[in-house]
């Protein structure tokens, strides 16, 4: 203990070391932030924006967007602390995820499961009183996709990565009914371009880590192959789904919801990914695999952008 004039700190021991209960608190939060996986929560909550704004035509109302954004982040919060419950003994055995709260003992099961069965109910209950029953019913279908199909799913068949990519394309179709929008072929298009942007995104992931999935013994596809022949399947399907996307991104400027500006966008988007897949099919290797994913990652948020900005200069 040490002392200061009036004010007083307490150092608490931790591993024979003293941190004061700042510091400790600041630990905790540190531990609640990579539970809830903040990066992918936010991608979330941007996807949810650009379906709300979309459905409103360009007019925000903060009395259904706030509850909206927050409910949805509640119940994305949740999906992430309980898919690391059950993925907490296959984490462990994994490198890049064993420092994580659960496998590395800093947070015990219980709690993680309360906080996120907790956060969901909240959320849910956010969505269905504030904005509107159809919100909260796709919440919990998003949910209920996440974490009790594709996470227990990952330990039995590559498959997985196919129903994971529902609930991943779901949120741009929450923010669009959450302004009211009916579940029409406007909102089926956000949700397709989603939908098939995600496989040559994760497949590069999976391609990456495949030797910290086999550890864990997760069928995740480049993990579920054996020889050189077989992993080229991967990035036959990377192609195959870059190829699909291209024609499918273009889809809200043929249902009138942007004008031509956003087509050029789109169509340099898609090749460029196209170009990357077939790189990686060419050659598996961990710099295709990387190029592969970044080029998926400045995809998605300019995609979305100029879906937004041409939306919004047509209703000028």
């Amino acid at each position: 203990m040490s002392t200061a004039g009036s004010s007083t700190t307490v150092l608490a021991p931790v591993g024979g070391a003293t941190v004061s209960p700042r510091n400790l608190v600041v630990a905790r939060l540190s531990d609640y932030a990579e539970l809830v996986k903040p990066r992918i929560s936010l991608m979330v909550l941007l996807t949810v924006t650009v379906g709300y704004t979309l459905g409103s035509r360009g007019v925000w109302n903060f009395a259904t967007l706030w509850p909206a954004l927050v409910g949805i982040a509640l119940v994305a919060f949740g999906s992430s602390a309980l898919n690391q419950v059950l993925e907490c003994e296959t984490d462990a055995r994994m490198r890049r995820t064993a420092s994580r709260p659960l496998p590395s003992g800093r947070m015990v099961i219980a709690e993680a499961f309360c906080f996120g069965v907790g956060s969901a109910t909240v959320g849910v209950l956010l969505l269905a009183t504030l904005v509107n029953v159809m919100t909260a019913v796709l919440s919990v279908i998003t949910f209920a996709l996440y974490v009790g199909a594709y996470t227990p799913l990952k330990r039995s068949t590559s498959l997985s990565t196919a129903v994971g990519a529902i609930p991943g394309a779901l949120p741009p179709v929450l923010g669009w009914t959450a302004a009211g929008g009916h579940l029409s072929a406007e909102a089926f298009s956000l949700f397709a371009v989603l939908f098939l942007w995600q496989f040559p995104h994760f497949l590069a992931i999976a391609w990456l880590y495949r030797d910290d999935y086999t550890q864990a013994g997760l069928r995740m596809l480049p993990a579920a192959v054996q020889d050189r022949g077989a992993r080229r399947i991967v990035g036959c399907l990377a192609l195959a789904y870059a190829l699909a996307l291209l024609p499918t991104s273009l889809l809200p400027a043929e249902l009138g919801m942007t004008g031509s500006t956003f087509s050029v966008v789109a169509i340099a988007l898609g090749l460029m990914y196209v170009a990357a897949a077939i790189q990686f099919l060419r050659d598996e290797s961990t710099q295709t695999a990387r190029r592969l994913l970044w080029v998926s990652l400045v995809y998605l948020p300019v995609w979305l952008l100029a879906l937004v900005v041409d939306h919004l200069q047509m209703l000028r």
